[in-house]
């Protein structure tokens, strides 16, 4: 490793909630002989942070945790979200205003570790961002056009400008009288990996939820409402599924198989 890399320093707080509405108890469910929230641990150690916490509200997951060598900490079981509880965790920690933190949910067991450190990386080398986040080119239609898949727009200095369901931008050709057009080149997916800076996290935490955010129901809206920036880097390769059905955790399983 470069001396250069080695100079980049940031914390990984794990959110690993146990309940979950649409897969019980999924950062816990075994894939290949190991928990969920395990592949997500080993992912961010790879990524070279200098510490990783799991956060959690259940004793059987810090139990867990605990018992492959985990940093775990309990956090309040009334968290309304994982920023919520990475903050706590970083007010508990006493880490330093500017220290780098990333949010990764305990549900991603496939995230490569260098778009972790890619996002850490980020922040670290933009002393202008609060936040940093990632996104990837969409090539195809059917994607653009599905609300379940985050769409931004950003300005020349990779600065994210909107997130929406909605396929955005809009072509203006692309009226209701005819077939939309996929934007080429300016087309994106989001990422839900953040790094925060830790005053910016305990800012986002207090702030209230935004009338955006709650129309589109995307957390990232009130950072952007209350005028905290957050900084795009683009990768051209998607990261692999998370978890949220059991048809993921099956589809993670064979992948992890090589199937």
């Amino acid at each position: 490793m470069s001396g250069e890399a080695k100079a980049l320093a940031f914390k990984v707080v794990v959110p690993a909630r146990l309940g979950s509405t649409r897969l019980p108890r999924k950062v816990l469910r075994e894939v290949a002989g190991k928990p969920v929230v395990q592949y997500v641990w080993e992912a961010a150690q790879k990524a070279g942070a200098s510490q990783v916490v799991i956060a959690t509200d259940s004793d059987e997951v810090a139990r867990l945790c605990a018992a492959f060598g985990a940093d775990v900490r309990m956090t309040a079981p009334t968290h309304n979200s994982g920023t919520d509880r990475a903050n706590e965790i970083a007010r508990q920690a006493g880490w330093d205003a500017g220290t780098v933190v990333v949010n990764l949910q305990g549900d991603e067991p496939l995230m490569p570790p260098a778009l972790v450190r890619q996002a850490a990386e980020l922040l670290a080398n933009d002393p202008g961002a609060d936040i940093a986040s990632l996104c990837h080119p969409l090539h195809t239609l059917d994607e653009w056009l599905n609300p379940n898949v985050v769409k931004l727009v950003m300005d020349r200095r990779g600065y994210a400008l909107y997130f929406s369901r909605a396929p955005i931008p809009w072509r203006r050709e692309g009226s209701t009288r005819q077939a939309p057009r996929l934007p080429d080149g300016l087309a994106y997916r989001h990422i839900g990996l953040y790094a925060y800076r830790v005053a910016a996290l305990a800012e986002f935490s207090a702030l209230p939820p935004a009338p955006l955010e709650d129309c589109e129901a995307l957390e990232q809206l009130r950072a952007l409402t209350h005028g905290l920036r957050i900084k795009m880097g683009i990768t051209d390769t998607p990261p692999p599924r998370g978890v949220d059905t059991e048809d993921d955790l099956q589809a993670v399983a064979r992948l992890l198989a090589g199937g």
